[in-house]
């Protein structure tokens, strides 16, 4: 996010037009009110996404230390659920003016869909 380089982190960001992006652990203040899915879930996840030809990447919402950010995951984590967060990367999420690609859009769908037929 531009406007708040501070709780950012390069490092773990989304990039436009490379893929579905997959979130293993969110939260915010560390750990509080997070949810941190399997290693084991992360992989059958990966490879249903890899057996359809889906693109791809691993992401952090940014600096969990920082507060900010945090998704529906967490209640659903309380139901003892793996839980990984996965859709298209969003620029300026819930600001007047969201940017997406398209590309990313096509990859999240066939992700889901890749996802929903798995056995």
């Amino acid at each position: 996010e531009p406007n708040f380089k501070q709780v950012h982190e390069m490092d773990n960001a989304t990039l436009a037009g490379c893929g579905l992006v997959l979130t293993k652990f969110t939260g915010h203040g560390g750990k509080r009110e997070a949810n941190d899915a399997s290693a084991e879930f992360m992989g059958r996840v990966r490879l249903i996404l890899n057996k359809a030809g889906v693109p791809w990447q691993a992401a952090e919402l940014g600096k969990v230390d920082e507060g900010g950010g945090g998704t529906v995951a967490k209640f659903l984590a309380r139901y003892g659920m793996d839980i990984v967060d996965c859709g298209p990367g969003l620029m300026s999420m819930h600001s007047p003016f969201e940017m997406v690609s398209v590309a990313d859009l096509h990859a999240t769908y066939l992700g889901y869909r890749a996802f929903l037929a798995a056995e």
